[in-house]
């Protein structure tokens, strides 16, 4: 049996676990209709194939009908969710993975306008920022509903063959009673004291363990310190750690420290990238000293060093990796087969919970087959026939379609005008705080160096270079170009976002910096030239500014600017640009109006995307056998593409990401995944 802390097994009460590594509760937004089919399954039953010992569904799963999911969600009070989590658990308990599910009430962290159109209930009137709805005062018919239907929905969990539940306390109805910022009830269940506070919730475990019985596992992940002014304090936290032990219904704490009422505050609770690493894991290790029942933790632990650590300090007893295995979910398996070095990184960029409030659903930055088991594969197949594969690019895209070529165990040759690989990648890394993104890059290289790609570095490659090598497939991914064409005069005045961040133009020191595109160049353009002293307008004729960059990224940068002389200004347009002078004068709009006004800058910024750079794709077009032609229902769908376009054609054709038009990393990533991943 291998040494290794992390591949020790774990006995909780009378499951055994066969290795100390789990995936917490936390919810992808794949249900259909609220209930988790086949997507949701095969994500699941994926990282229980590789070998975790541990895989939470659902965070959460919602108890009651006036808690309706904040996104899309389990709803764990409908009976005809049981047969799914039947197919779900049933499918990870054949890979020896043991499986749970988080249950919960919202209570003020939704609201009315979603599912039956019910007012939500806590125990506090008090909007919460981060959903804005105001509450209804929770009243004594509405707590014992509530806990009948925790108990109803724990049974249908048990009946659905899962191993245990685990409760939610943190952010929700259990911890806003628990909390003196947010129980404002009186009589029994009100805020005065702590037994009062936990009473709701001690009557819940109660419930739900008459339902249940003893040989059902039984946690709670729950706020030991919300960190925040007249909030459950780190020593009342433990108090409530102990109280929840003495009741012999507890099986498992998991902890979490902060509060996440704002997008900052879950930021700190769930950090992002140039973050630090597993900031809350010796804050854990003492509630599991003090309380003495086994202890759960995950919060930015996205390595296998650190995982590690946790264990073999007695820090914790199950160690999660939640991120990590969005990013790889093989990690186990590459643990044990000692391949570490080939586990893909998570690089804390965290799109895949931003993502879930814009988009819909959970992705990872940079592995697209993450919620697409279904139709792309994590491990690539080799190849009936070898062929030779020429890149030209490596950027992200670039990157990834040589090592799926190199993995299906093509002979593959990249060309890159650029000495290093990366594009936008290497500029977005340029930034101290985001320099974690390069590992997108970095992991790939040594993927393709491992299985012997060519890298022709500092080379321009022309139609005549693609033709030398007698190709089979080229994959054009040469990205684009910030695109500063936006103006009706002056548009040679201005600068581009990636002159700022690439330091080819010093900043000035009165600067507008105009972003129609809404990622992360504008603000991280503006956080550069801000840290210099000088003052920075970010305009946007959008409603709200950096919509690409979503709420928990945004975090970062508001705490980098906001201290500064920042002005932010929204439905605003940048019209024209004309010298004054030294000075640019700036024409100002706006979309809702003739309004117009002029206002003086020594330094105009623009952020307007990109431009595709697609000369070579034109020139090799016509001798391609596809001219170079996509079949959306064969890359929807995961198939291979036909190639029947030009029977006399030389080899087939694509191109990916930028170089098709200006959209993101996972994009071109996923471009890359599913157009080579057949050739």
């Amino acid at each position: 049996m291998s040494k290794d802390p992390l591949l020790q097994p774990y006995q909780l009460k009378h499951l055994t676990l066969k290795n100390r590594i789990m995936i917490t509760s936390h919810e992808p937004a794949y249900p259909e209709d609220g209930m988790p089919k086949e997507r949701y399954r095969a994500y699941h039953e994926t990282r229980a194939r590789a070998g975790v010992a541990l895989t939470m569904t659902a965070g959460s799963a919602a108890v009651s009908r006036n808690s309706p999911p904040a996104f899309n969600n389990i709803l764990a009070y409908k009976d005809e969710v049981v047969p799914w989590i039947r197919e779900l658990t049933d499918a990870c308990h054949d890979h020896g993975c043991a499986v749970m599910i988080q249950l919960t009430h919202l209570g003020r962290r939704t609201g009315w306008n979603k599912g039956d159109w019910l007012p939500s209930v806590s125990s506090t009137m008090a909007q919460e920022p981060a959903h804005r709805f105001f509450p209804k005062l929770v009243e004594d018919w509405d707590i014992a509903r509530i806990i009948q239907d925790y108990a109803d929905a724990a049974e249908r969990m048990k009946e659905g063959g899962m191993d245990g539940v685990e409760l939610e306390a943190y952010g929700h109805l259990m911890d806003q009673f628990w909390s003196p910022a947010t129980n404002h009830l009186d009589g029994p269940y009100g805020g005065e004291t702590l037994e009062n506070r936990m009473r709701f919730s001690l009557e819940v475990i109660d419930a739900i363990r008459k339902r249940v019985g003893e040989d059902f596992i039984l946690g709670i992940r729950f706020t030991a310190d919300e960190a925040m002014k007249g909030g459950i304090t780190a020593e009342e936290g433990l108090e409530i750690g102990r109280r929840l032990k003495a009741t012999g219904q507890i099986d498992f704490l998991n902890v979490i420290r902060g509060h996440i009422d704002t997008d900052a505050a879950l930021t700190d609770v769930i950090p992002v990238q140039g973050m630090r690493n597993a900031p809350h894991l010796d804050f854990a290790g003492t509630v599991r000293r003090e309380i003495g029942l086994p202890t759960f933790h995950a919060a930015k632990i996205p390595d296998v060093a650190t995982a590690r650590h946790a264990i073999a300090e007695g820090l914790l007893d199950m160690v999660g990796m939640t991120r990590a295995h969005m990013a790889d979910p093989l990690i186990v398996r590459k643990i044990s087969e000692m391949r570490e070095e080939d586990i893909r990184p998570c690089v804390g960029a965290t799109y895949c919970l931003d993502r879930i409030y814009q988009g819909g659903e959970a992705l990872c930055i940079h592995n697209p087959a993450t919620g697409r088991e279904l139709t792309m594969p994590h491990e690539i197949s080799p190849a009936s026939i070898k062929k030779k594969v020429v890149v030209v690019g490596a950027g992200p895209a670039g990157m990834e379609a040589a090592r799926v070529a190199s993995e299906r165990g093509h002979d593959v040759v990249v060309f890159e005008a650029a000495p290093d690989a990366g594009g936008q990648v290497r500029l977005t890394a340029q930034s101290e705080r985001r320099r974690e993104m390069i590992s997108i890059i970095d992991w790939r290289m040594d993927q393709c160096l491992a299985r012997n790609v060519r890298f022709n570095f500092n080379t321009y490659a022309e139609e005549s270079d693609v033709m030398f090598e007698n190709p089979d497939a080229v994959i054009v991914a040469t990205g684009g170009l910030p695109h500063t064409e936006l103006l009706s005069e002056g548009n040679d005045l201005v600068v581009s976002a990636w002159d700022i961040i690439s330091c080819d133009v010093k900043p000035g020191r009165q600067v507008l910096v105009f972003d129609d595109a809404g990622d992360h160049a504008a603000l991280q353009a503006a956080e550069m030239i801000a840290k210099t002293g000088a003052h920075v307008e970010i305009m946007t004729p959008d409603r709200s500014f950096s919509p690409e960059v979503m709420g928990m990224n945004l975090v970062p940068y508001m705490r980098a600017l906001q201290d500064k002389d920042v002005r932010f200004t929204v439905t605003y347009r940048l019209k024209a640009a004309r010298r004054t002078g030294n000075l640019m004068t700036a024409v100002i709009g706006t979309d809702y109006s003739s309004f117009t006004e002029e206002r003086d800058f020594d330094q105009i910024i623009v952020n307007h995307a990109t431009v595709p750079l697609d000369e070579l794709y034109f020139e090799l077009k016509p001798r391609s056998k596809n001219l170079g032609a996509v079949n959306q229902e064969a890359l929807i769908f995961g198939r291979p593409q036909p190639l029947e376009a030009n029977p006399d054609g030389d080899f087939a054709l694509y191109r990916i990401g930028d170089a098709v038009s200006a959209r993101n990393t996972h994009a071109a990533i996923y471009d890359a995944l599913r157009l080579v991943k057949d050739i």
